[in-house]
């Protein structure tokens, strides 16, 4: 087992019981005391524990991640808008890759009607919500499952990954916030998503507005790599999300919102799509024009590449790979 398998390992651990002695520790990740004395200080050192005599705590404040069975029953309106905009960014015979989270899950259900799509994915619960859509090919990584939330990790699924190329990766996350991207409170996820990243061409970050502005341990995407963001309308009262919305849009994220009123909001770069409707208009960030005199297809590639040159977000993509 790797180091990085071996101390999210521990994290969970200690997050689920609040306290675990070391014999314990030793015991589950197979290793010995000294090992995990080891792994146990070099947490602590990035404040993700408390050492204790013979074991290791929780630090002070620190809540341990919801469950599948919590995030299911969280913002489940604002979820299936957010996935009835996001299946009409995909195309019949197009390849594609679906991350792990409730959100891609509602988008897979909405993706069995697309004929021709590949789907890669690491998540079970998009690979059972695809299983009897006969014109869907569905390629799940390998790895080491995940329960909490259904999604194979580990060294496994990142190779699984190596050599793949596909149009577009659609992700969500527990956070987003214009400064880091998109982020996760789960080391493994966050390695396997980074890994989903870079197989893809454009990336497609779903979130509903209450993880705007929220960040967690571990970044998956940069904001610079991010594509296109789509979401749900904030409540008037939330200025922290609407705030989050304006400087994703103004660092290049092309940003569609469901539940707003007709027609683009107020905010540059911000498209609002009623609810109910999967049509979408790809507004322009400012200093962009409109290519008329190409397809349709042609402006859409155009909007979410915001307008850079072609080689600049593949180069953005293979500097990922390095690090």
């Amino acid at each position: 087992m790797f180091a990085a398998e071996r101390r999210q390992l521990i994290l969970e651990m200690v997050r689920a019981n609040g306290a675990v002695s070391l014999r314990e520790l030793a015991r589950v990740v197979q290793t010995s005391e000294v090992t995990v004395r080891r792994d146990v200080r070099a947490l602590e050192a990035e404040g993700l524990l408390d050492r204790r005599h013979g074991g290791a705590v929780l630090p002070g404040g620190f809540t341990r991640e919801s469950g599948f069975p919590q995030k299911s029953h969280l913002a489940t309106a604002e979820k299936t808008a957010i996935a009835d905009l996001a299946a009409g960014l995909v195309e019949e015979g197009e390849a594609i890759v679906v991350g792990a989270g409730t959100t891609t899950q509602e988008l897979a259900r909405r993706l069995a009607r697309v004929p021709g799509l590949t789907v890669v994915t690491n998540s079970l619960l998009v690979a059972q919500a695809l299983a009897h859509a006969n014109r869907v090919e569905v390629v799940m990584t390998g790895g080491t499952l995940r329960g909490s939330n259904y999604a194979l990790v580990g060294s496994g699924a990142e190779q699984s990954l190596q050599g793949l190329r596909v149009s577009r990766a659609f992700l969500s996350g527990s956070g987003l916030t214009a400064e880091r991207g998109l982020s996760t409170s789960n080391m493994l996820s966050a390695s396997v998503d980074r890994a989903l990243v870079q197989a893809a061409a454009e990336v497609v970050v779903l979130a509903d507005h209450t993880k705007l502005g929220t960040d967690t341990m571990f970044q998956t995407v940069p904001t610079d790599v991010i594509t296109r963001l789509v979401t749900d309308e904030p409540p008037g009262h939330d200025d922290r999300a609407a705030t989050e919305l304006q400087a994703l849009a103004d660092q290049g994220v092309q940003i569609t919102v469901a539940g707003g009123a007709a027609g683009p909001s107020s905010a540059p770069g911000v498209d609002s799509v009623p609810a109910g409707r999967q049509q979408r208009r790809d507004v322009p960030l400012p200093g962009q024009r409109r290519n008329h005199g190409a397809g349709p297809g042609q402006q859409l590639r155009s909007a979410l590449l915001g307008e850079q040159p072609p080689g600049e977000r593949a180069a953005r993509v293979a500097d990922l790979r390095r690090r």
